[in-house]
């Protein structure tokens, strides 16, 4: 167990409360944020008026579902009598007291009425604007968020295509643009489409008013003095005169020998240069062409060896000369990285063509986000981004604010912001917005609070330079007081330790608002050290992605050995990281819950659909149909395959009418079957037959209906649940089955693409293939719900805000793939006013430099604007691994484990030079290198010799390409089974047992009602898996539970009324407070609520529905009902074994029915909420 201790920023917390104060806080992985958050908003609450005056806004639902939740919860205990230890829970107590004081005072109620705290997420909030004022919004009615956004930005993209018949104007960018990118219309419509996603960017910079060509090329020039003015900060002033006696010296023998170089420029340099020119000989002087330093010279840089003997000596001084230099400048990280910049820079002006492209772009811009409107408009549909910008505009300006601005200001008093690392530019306007009418000291107060260090949702717009940025000069007029919390209330000391080394070393030493630099802050472990290693690096020398898995699967394996009970957790950056992993999971027979981890596209059984369904509506889709005859269900061999497609291919030569043309006409004809293998044409008999008999109905029918129909005449279920392939062998072996000897497989993933292809059919069809396709890829395969929480699966993004004890982070040697081109590239950056080679201050109007590019020509290099600013991106999203390394080292509790391989020079291999071990570029694991680096090296040097011969051989077998040419499929000659019996729905024949009466056939009409409402209410609690739901909660509800009873119809005298309401509310409250009512009604798996199943029970059909069924650890299938009977007079016991002797027939009916549908072990049990009572029993196939 791990030991915490009291924090040591105690203090920081408590001033962080002080309603009196605005503050930004960074709070680290582990650091007790939530904890915090809720601390000052009860703080808030004695200060206010009116609960509503408080807004916490936040980025999830979840995060605002557990704030409430949590609030809730510190108000109930402050009504309890218990009081807590430690001085964290202590001081929650103690501010939840105060609330409940006030609350009193006041008659608010909160407990009752949880919803009068405004915690909500930011697009809720913008929602409520546009609701609020629909005109200045512009909105109207409010619309609804698109499920499928690229769908309407597609529209809009085709429909400014569009315009070029209607608009001479836009006739011509539009020729201009397909010009510049070689007749690429898609492309463009592709890349118009990418850009509506962000124009929440673009747009203010291009609309409106423009900037015009000198203020730009006026930006341009001022970053350039601007590196320059940083260089001469940077560079230390006992080193000026040697390194410019170093420049000269190179420059002149470089201009002696007549070489092109940027160092010549420097011949005769008295003084460090103010034009970036000659600042690129200083970078040529010092840094090699990858911006690493130099670790020698040569005539290349204007070092020659010398010919004579006193030509080599004054040769050798001078390089002794720029070695001691280097030395002095190596560890000036700042510097190099500001060297690096200035070799990129672009040059102070526009060319013609650029500045052509550039006044295209921005014009057609603007029109697609007028057609976007337009598209809006008539769908009734819109983005998030443009609910936030209905809301900027529902607000005004500063100088011109709305009512609803104005009401707003007088409303809200303090805001709370949470995670607010992750906040976009227009969230940030807003917040803007909201605080524009406060003044310092009247007493309102602005809270942000988030971890610049986690900010890794660049993806969603995310910029963390506006963190920065407000802890440096504030929020609008709002100065805020920094914070930083130093506790880590998570990780053991090892853990701690571990990261605070590494990330003082992969972090940068500078923040940079621009880039999203954000330097490490260290932590304080509040936890002991444990037993074993707190951090284990698993260094391989070769891309063997199986290797790796099995190396996983057995620190699983060990590690639930050695700790049964704790929680693991394997990230990953990317899910095409997870297949081998998960294969060899798989194979081990460990369970484990993934969430969006597979692909449901990737799925065999929905590519088989897939293409069964593209078949069908399309008999000329040759691909289709050979894919159909490729499936399980039909297993030809490429011979066969490659046969029929040479048979398909001379016929269309021929032309003849009378001959088939497509596959289908093809595996009609006789004459087709002697061109195939004897096993090949047996098959596709049997298959043709079907398929035959089976496509004639397709537009009889919905296309669901017929696709579910032709793969169950298939045998398609059958095909479901193989989890092994058996690769070809050179006699061309094949892996052959019979559905009924397979291990039962789970159909969800087929009934999920069955139920998608439902929902997108149109009159028996599909209209869009490529949208259909599209939303099909962003699906995924359900997750397995039996398999609990021990053992997770997930994205590295996904884990943010997790916590497990142990954590495994594989493919940190893999690297992501690069960004695509953009239209327009933009970038904003804080003016720079003093021109040191100028004298004189920018042009425009503006405190902040913009720069913008147009997207490249095709068939061309990078234009230098273009290629800055994208160098520039690269950068953030360099700055943005190291951050997302952070969050995955730091999800750990006790044990952090590390895997990653790195590359070997294979030429210094044969040649018997060194290894050296490269991490590959764009890898977690060349970010991570500074760290862990030594123990790669260690590694080889230990066992050189043997991973000498190891590693030439994986050399030349990576060079080796091994095709997976496996088939599985039915056996010859399968056959659909027969269909069971026919079920007689008449049949009342004597079922051998007596059925006792059901639970309200004794009661009156009261209890009957009472219990309905109460299983109604059970199930919803189930649902909510008990989050949420207090005594207090359900109280609030007694107006819901009187017209629940009204309406099953029961007296509405008010005696009878309060009585059943009082027995529902008796009845659900002791269901939440009892252990074995929370642990049934809580989180479990396969958890189902109100289940209908009809069956057969001894050759009569019946249907029951079970009130709540679930699979425990254990596997146990547990089928509980709930009786709400009364209890008076006898002994409690004995009334409760009366009622299971009077249930017992009942739930093993139903135990009997779900032995039908899976084999496992079955536990039945009876609840009572009005006691509570429980009896419980195995059930038994040889006594039900």
């Amino acid at each position: 167990m791990i030991k915490s201790r009291d924090p040591s920023d105690a203090a920081e917390r408590l001033r962080a409360i002080d309603p009196g104060c605005s503050f930004i806080v960074q709070a680290p992985a582990g650091s007790g944020k939530t904890g915090l958050l809720i601390q000052r908003y009860l703080r808030l609450l004695v200060c206010v008026n009116e609960p509503e005056e408080i807004v916490a806004i936040t980025f999830t639902r979840k995060a605002a579902a557990e704030m409430r939740e949590r609030i809730v919860k510190a108000l109930d205990a402050a009504n309890g009598a218990g009081h807590p230890g430690n001085a964290f829970d202590k001081l929650t107590y103690e501010l939840a007291t105060a609330v409940m004081l006030h609350d009193q005072r006041s008659g608010w109620k909160l407990v009752e009425n949880p919803m009068r705290l405004r915690i909500q997420t930011i697009d809720a909030l913008c929602a409520s604007l546009t609701r609020q004022m629909p005109v200045l919004s512009k909105f109207g009615s409010q619309p609804e968020v698109s499920g499928n956004v690229q769908k309407l930005y597609r529209e809009a993209a085709r429909a400014t295509i569009a315009l070029l018949d209607q608009d001479p104007g836009v006739a011509d960018d539009i020729a201009i643009l397909l010009e510049h990118l070689d007749n690429d219309i898609a492309r463009i419509e592709s890349l118009l489409a990418s850009m509506l996603a962000r124009r929440d960017h673009w747009l203010r910079h291009i609309h409106g008013k423009r900037r015009t060509r000198d203020e730009l090329e006026s930006s341009l020039g001022n970053i350039r003095n601007k590196k320059v003015a940083q260089l001469h900060r940077l560079l230390p002033d006992e080193v000026h005169q040697e390194l410019l006696a170093l420049l000269r010296y190179a420059a002149a023998n470089l201009t002696a020998e007549k070489k092109t170089s940027v160092l010549a420029l420097c011949d005769g340099l008295d003084c460090l240069p103010n034009n970036v020119d000659q600042c690129c000989g200083i970078a040529e002087l010092l840094l090699k062409t990858d911006g690493q330093w130099r670790d020698r010279v040569d005539a290349r840089q204007g070092f020659p060896a010398g010919k004579t003997k006193i030509e080599k000596e004054t040769a050798g001084v001078w390089k002794e000369r720029f070695l001691k230099l280097l030395d002095r400048l190596k560890s000036n990280q700042p510097l190099q990285r500001l060297l690096c910049d200035i070799r990129s820079l672009p040059p102070p002006a526009y060319n013609e063509e650029q500045w052509k492209i550039l006044g295209t772009i921005t014009r057609l811009l603007p029109l697609a986000v007028v057609q976007l409107k337009i598209i809006f408009q008539m769908t009734g549909q819109v983005d998030f981004t443009e609910i936030m910008q209905s809301a900027l505009a529902a607000l005004g300006e500063s100088e011109k604010p709305t009512d609803l601005a104005l009401a707003l200001d007088y409303r809200i008093k303090h805001i709370l912001v949470d995670e607010f690392q992750d906040t976009s530019i227009s969230q940030y306007r807003l917040i803007e917005k909201l605080i524009a009418g406060w003044e310092p000291g009247d007493g309102r107060s602005l809270f942000a609070v988030g971890d610049p260090m986690q900010s890794i949702y660049r993806f969603r717009e995310a910029e963390v330079g506006l963190f920065l940025q407000a802890r440096q000069t504030g929020i609008g007029h709002i100065d805020l007081h920094s914070i930083t919390l130093r506790s880590n209330f998570r990780s053991q000391r090892g853990i701690v330790d571990w990261i605070n080394d590494a990330f003082k070393q992969i972090m940068p030493v500078t923040e940079d608002v621009t880039v999203g630099a954000v330097t490490y802050a260290p932590a304080i472990a509040m936890r002991d050290t444990l037993e074993n290693t707190a951090v284990t690096v698993y260094p391989a020398f070769e891309n063997d992605r199986v290797a790796e898995a099995e190396k996983v699967l057995d620190v699983i394996v060990q590690t639930r050995v050695n700790y049964p009970g704790d929680s693991i957790a394997v990230l990953v950056r990317n899910r095409s990281h997870l297949s081998e992993i998960v294969a060899s999971l798989q194979s081990y027979g460990l369970r484990f819950h993934a969430v969006e981890i597979d692909a449901l596209s990737k799925k065999p059984v929905v590519q088989d659909l897939l293409m069964l369904t593209r078949a069908l509506l399309d008999p000329a889709d040759r691909l289709a149909w050979l894919a159909i005859l490729r499936a399980p269900w039909c297993g030809l061999q490429l011979d066969d395959l490659q046969a029929l497609a040479s048979i398909q291919a001379v016929q269309s030569e021929r032309q003849s009418k009378q001959q088939p043309q497509t596959i289908l006409e093809l595996i009609n004809a006789n004459e087709t079957y002697h061109c195939l293998s004897c096993d090949g044409a047996r098959r596709l008999k049997v298959v043709a037959k079907l398929l035959t008999q089976c496509i004639g109905n397709r537009y009889r029918q919905s296309l669901r209906a017929t696709v579910e129909a032709v793969w169950l005449t298939l045998g398609g279920p059958g095909c479901v649940g193989i989890q092994h392939r058996m690769n070809l062998t050179a006699e061309n072996q094949i892996l052959q089955f019979k559905p009924e000897k397979l291990k039962t497989g789970t159909l969800n993933d087929a009934m999920v693409y069955l139920d998608y292809l439902e929902a997108h059919e149109c009159a028996c069809s599909i209209t869009d293939w490529d949208e259909f396709e599209e939303g099909l890829s962003r699906l995924f395969a359900a997750p397995d719900t039996e398999a609990g929480d021990r053992l997770q699966i997930m994205t590295i993004h996904k884990a943010k805000g997790l916590e497990f004890d142990t954590v495994l982070l594989p493919g940190l040697g893999y690297s992501s793939r690069n960004n695509e081109r953009q239209l327009l590239r933009w970038m904003e950056q804080p003016r720079q006013i003093h021109q040191p080679d100028a004298g004189q201050n920018s042009i425009g109007t503006s405190d902040v430099d913009l720069f913008l590019a147009p997207i490249q020509r095709s068939g061309r290099e990078n234009d230098t604007i273009n290629f800055w600013l994208e160098s520039l991106e690269r950068e953030k999203e360099e700055y943005e691994v190291e951050r997302l390394l952070y969050v995955a080292a730091t999800r750990a509790k006790k044990y952090l484990h590390l895997f990653g391989h790195v590359s070997v020079n294979g030429k210094n291999i044969k040649s018997g030079r060194s290894i050296f071990p490269q991490p590959r570029a764009g890898s977690l694991l060349n970010r991570l290198w500074p760290a862990v680096g030594h123990i790669y090296i260690n590694a080889v040097e230990h066992n050189k010799a043997d991973n000498t011969e190891n590693l030439k051989r994986r050399v030349e077998s990576e060079k080796k390409t091994n095709i997976d040419q496996s088939i599985i499929r039915l056996e010859s000659g399968w056959q659909l089974p027969e269909a069971p019996a026919q079920i007689d729905w008449q049949l009342t024949g004597d079922t051998g047992k007596t059925e006792p009466a059901i639970e309200f056939s004794w009661a009156g009409e009261l209890a009957k009602h009472v219990g309905s409402v109460v299983h109604r209410w059970l199930q919803q609690i189930a649902e909510d898996k008990l989050q949420g739901w207090t005594a207090h909660r359900i109280n609030t509800l007694r107006k819901k539970i009187i017209n629940g009873l009204l309406m099953k119809g029961i007296s509405n005298e008010t005696e009878v009324l309060e009585q059943a309401v009082e027995r529902v509310v008796i009845a659900l409250v002791n269901s939440i407070t009892d252990k074995r009512g929370r642990w049934i009604l809580g989180e479990q798996g396969d958890a189902q609520n109100e289940l209908k199943l009809t069956g057969t029970i001894n050759g009569k059909a019946t249907e029951f529905v079970i009130d709540r069924t679930f699979c425990d650890n254990n596997g146990v299938r547990w089928i509980i009902d709930y009786k709400t009977s009364s209890h008076e007079g006898s002994s409690l016991e004995e009334f409760l074994d009366m009622e299971q002797k009077r249930y017992t027939f009942q739930l093993n009916s139903y135990a009997a029915l779900f032995q039908k549908i899976e084999k496992r072990p079955i536990c039945l049990g009876l609840y009572f909420p009005m006691m509570p009572g429980w009896r419980t029993w195995v059930y038994s196939e040889k006594n039900p």
